[in-house]
């Protein structure tokens, strides 16, 4: 008999602590509030809801956006960026990108090199024509190491001028 009593004890324990553990149903309405007296001013909050893409044609009024209004951006300013200051970034631009280019033009050069195909600098003739003692995988990634520089070089050039105020259609 005692078993039969343990196992009836531990059996109303899971059965408690089951019924503890269920999750409650967050759609579920709210519980009457207790009544109280018609002295006293009763104010009822009606719930927030969260709209997803499924339910948002449902939507009435209007619609809240994620995020603290007080943290909006900032409007950029209306006053005109300096011309010279423009010119010269675009100036640097070019420049940077023109470095680019060639180290492209360099890169295709060695890996057709590498395959022992025809070099495709000015026209066929072979301006600067020298010989390495490095491997041409050491000159090509050399190159790509350069060509990563001047990319975040550009990068930060142009981050500069949008912090300015410089448009990206100003630079072109």
């Amino acid at each position: 008999m005692p078993r039969s009593l343990s196992f009836a004890t531990i059996l109303s324990l899971f059965a408690v602590v089951s019924l503890a553990a269920q999750p409650q149903d967050s759609n579920a309405p709210a519980p009457p509030a207790p009544s109280q007296d018609s002295a006293t001013p009763v104010e009822t909050k009606k719930p927030k809801k969260v709209w997803t893409n499924e339910n948002l044609s449902g939507a009435s009024g209007t619609v809240s956006v994620v995020g603290d209004p007080k943290n909006k951006p900032k409007p950029t300013s209306s006053k005109p960026v300096d011309a010279r200051y423009v010119a010269s970034v675009r100036k640097q631009l070019d420049k940077l990108q023109g470095q680019v280019a060639d180290i492209d033009k360099q890169l295709v050069d060695l890996k057709n090199f590498s395959e022992g195909e025809p070099s495709t600098s000015a026209s066929g003739m072979k301006l600067r024509k020298s010989y390495s003692s490095e491997p041409i995988e050491v000159q090509m990634r050399a190159l790509r190491n350069k060509k990563r520089d001047l990319e975040s070089k550009i990068d930060v050039l142009l981050d500069e001028a949008r912090k300015k105020g410089v448009e990206s259609s100003q630079l072109r």
